[in-house]
Order: structure tokens, then C-alpha cells, then sequence
């Protein structure tokens, strides 16, 4: 991986807030924007006019800084307008992490955000740049699809077994999200009623596929000799790294659908930056991209949770249960809290913050001591992949 020098211990994490995400007909995104702020700021206990540069990430809400700087009245300080697919909310932390690592700043500001269910669009909107000449109809459902199936068959699952295999990862992050007033679908679901929902794109039902959502989320990051000077227990960020695949699959007949190389470069390469040599054992929680359950699932091997071709045993023992030896998406995932796109990175640090804290009520764990984020934005051939580290 080379010389990993990155931010350890040099930034941290005294504020952030997030919305409830859902269908919000009645708020326009600057709503969304404001109350996340609003709770990031006050959790810090700063005045607003203390931020010194903020990055805002949103996939199709926004056009350029102003989406951020209008409604929080940012005075004429820098804002950067970032869009990274569906990794835009983490790669907006990051410049904010980078911008105070590097001394530019003292008090930085991201926000992820996203106003999708008034778009007209009854999915994800068509944003390829670049048609695909061998999925030239290509939907995220389809070529998630393809991962489930190519997994099943390299691993010799039934349709039945890989069918309640990823089933279980759906019936798990919904049953979490029930302990979530601010998750947008919060309703247990049983086995059966996955197994046996709407095909989307087989095997992929209803219940297998996350849900599209409005919501905004923020945080706020200052040098971490700083830190205590704000609270008495900020977060720090361990390890922040974002890879980018050069779409190999695009090009490839033979590509391999039952991993994302991506997530692998950026998790081997959070883990030297961390100082992780056992992920399994020494990470105590995860927020990972299940935008479809079967992502979830292979994500765990990617990041080494399990080994290759193994998770099904976790996912059957109860391993990633908030009461497991790994507990993942203990705020509902993407699955059951939602998906605005731009906000969802942070959204995901937002758990693992009160996690750390022991702020998070009904779904708090005994004890975390390092928290992970993986967003994935893209598709299994083409994708961009954020995974970050905190801890106290």
C-alpha cells in the first residue's frame, strides 16, 4: 500500500447532527440543511460565525457552494461544493479533515445532504456521464443483482440458501432501525415476508433493496490537540482513506462480481493508517453501503469481517447483530434509515459518534472503542469507496 502517512489523531469530531430522513414533502433541502447544522452547532457549543471553511456533498441538490453558504448565512468564507456519487457526504468530511490537518484552519464544517422524493424520479436520477458498452441499460438494482448471483454460484449457495442468506441482512438492519426514531423505515420485517416480496432484479426483492430518502447530515472538525477545549469526549479520526476503481470491469468478461476491489484498497489501507492488524477482532461496530443487502454482505469480506466466502455463517450466528461480536448498521443502514445520497456518509458517522459516546439510547453497545464507515458510491464494475475510522 506504500507509505500510508495520512490524519491519525489529527482531527476530531466535537459536533455533528442529522435529520430524520424520509419523504419530506413539506421541507426544502435548505430545511434539511439548516436543522442538521442547527444540532451540529449546538452539540459543539460554537457560534456559527466560528466556522472558518465548509464543504457541502450532494450528488443532484445542489450546484455549487451556495447550496450550503444561503441557508446557514455563511459570511463570506470558503464553500466547496463536492460530488462524489454516493460517497460525496464522506469525501466533503474528508476535505474538511484535510483542510484542519493541514493548519489552514482551526474550525471546519462538512454537511452531506439530498432532496430526492420531489424530484419527479421514482429511483436513483440517471447521472452516467459515460454510456457502458456492455450494460448499456444497466440499473444499480441489475448489476447489484449480478453480484448476488456470481457470489451464489462461486460459492456454491442455492437460489434458496442465497436468497435467506441476504434475506437475514434486511430482517436485521430493519429490526435495528425500529430502535431509531430518526430512520426512515421503521417497521421489523420477518424472513418471510423478504423471501417472498416484489422481485426488483432477482434475487434482489423489495425488501433486499435500501430506500430513497430526503435528509441532511453535519459535523464539525477542529485540530485534535483542540479538542478538549470544546468537550470532554470529541471523537478522532483514525483513518480516512477514499479509492477510486479505474472501472477495470468495464473492459472485463471476466471480471469478478463477488468482490469490490475498491472497498479492499481502502480498507487495507485504512487499516495501516489506524494501526488495525485484526478488523474482525479490533473493530467494534460498522455502518457499511448495504444500498442492497447482498452489498452488506460482501462488503464483510471485503473489509475482512469474515472470511471469503464465510459470511453466511456470521450473518446465521448473529455475528454483525447489535448483541454480536460485530455489530453492523446498529442505526438501520441505509436499508432502514434511508438513502439521500450526498447526506448518507455522514450519516453513517453520525451513528458511530453517539455510538463512541454512548449517546445512542435503545441501540447503544457495551463499550465501543473503534467505530468504521464504508460508503460506496457507484456500481460493482465502476465505483468510488470511502471507509473511515474513529474512536475516543
Amino acid at each position: 500500500m506504500g507509505n500510508i502517512k495520512g490524519i491519525r489523531d489529527k482531527v476530531a469530531i466535537i459536533g455533528m447532527g442529522c435529520t430524520k430522513f424520509g419523504e419530506h414533502w413539506d421541507k426544502h433541502q435548505n430545511d434539511l440543511i439548516f436543522e442538521a447544522t442547527k444540532e451540529a452547532i449546538e452539540d459543539a457549543k460554537i457560534d456559527p460565525k466560528d466556522i472558518e471553511a465548509a464543504w457541502a456533498g450532494t450528488w443532484v441538490s445542489g450546484f455549487d457552494g451556495r447550496c450550503l453558504a444561503d441557508p446557514l448565512k455563511l459570511q463570506y468564507i470558503p464553500v466547496t461544493r463536492v460530488e462524489n456519487a454516493c460517497a460525496s457526504g464522506s469525501d466533503a468530511f474528508r476535505n474538511a479533515c484535510y483542510a484542519v490537518a493541514s493548519g489552514a484552519y482551526d474550525i471546519c464544517l462538512a454537511v452531506g445532504f439530498e432532496k430526492l422524493k420531489d424530484s419527479g424520479w421514482s429511483g436513483l436520477p440517471d447521472q452516467q456521464s459515460v454510456p457502458s458498452n456492455r450494460y448499456p441499460d444497466r440499473t444499480a438494482p441489475g448489476m447489484f443483482a449480478l453480484m448476488a448471483t456470481t457470489y451464489f454460484s462461486k460459492y456454491g449457495l442455492s437460489p434458496e440458501e442465497g436468497k435467506r442468506m441476504i434475506g437475514m441482512v434486511s430482517v436485521k438492519s430493519h429490526h435495528n432501525g425500529t430502535l431509531n426514531p430518526k430512520a426512515h423505515l421503521r417497521r421489523e420485517v420477518t424472513i418471510e415476508q423478504v423471501m417472498n416480496a416484489p422481485i426488483i432484479a432477482w434475487p434482489l426483492g423489495l425488501f433486499d433493496c435500501c430506500g430513497v430518502s430526503d435528509g441532511a447530515a453535519a459535523a464539525i472538525v477542529v485540530p485534535a490537540d483542540k479538542a478538549k477545549d470544546y468537550r470532554p469526549d470529541p471523537v478522532y479520526v483514525k483513518a480516512l482513506q477514499i479509492s477510486v476503481c479505474p472501472s477495470e470491469g468495464e473492459q472485463r468478461a471476466d471480471y469478478d462480481f463477488t468482490q469490490v476491489k475498491a472497498t479492499v484498497r481502502a480498507g487495507e489501507a485504512a487499516y495501516a493508517e489506524a494501526g488495525v492488524t485484526n478488523p474482525r477482532e479490533e473493530i467494534s461496530m460498522a455502518e457499511l453501503h448495504d444500498c442492497f443487502s447482498i452489498t452488506e454482505a460482501v462488503t464483510c469480506e471485503d473489509l475482512q469481517f469474515s472470511p471469503r466466502g464465510k459470511v453466511k455463517e456470521d450473518i446465521e450466528s448473529g455475528f454483525f447483530d447489535l448483541t454480536g461480536g460485530l455489530p453492523v448498521q446498529p442505526d438501520g443502514g441505509l436499508k432502514s434509515f434511508g438513502h439521500p445520497i450526498g447526506a448518507s456518509g455522514v450519516r453513517m458517522l453520525y451513528e458511530m459518534y453517539l455510538q463512541l459516546q454512548g449517546r445512542a439510547d435503545q441501540r447503544q453497545l457495551k463499550d465501543p472503542k473503534l467505530g468504521l464507515t464504508h460508503n460506496l458510491g457507484g456500481i460493482p464494475i465502476s465505483n468510488t469507496v470511502s471507509v473511515l475510522i474513529i474512536g475516543l
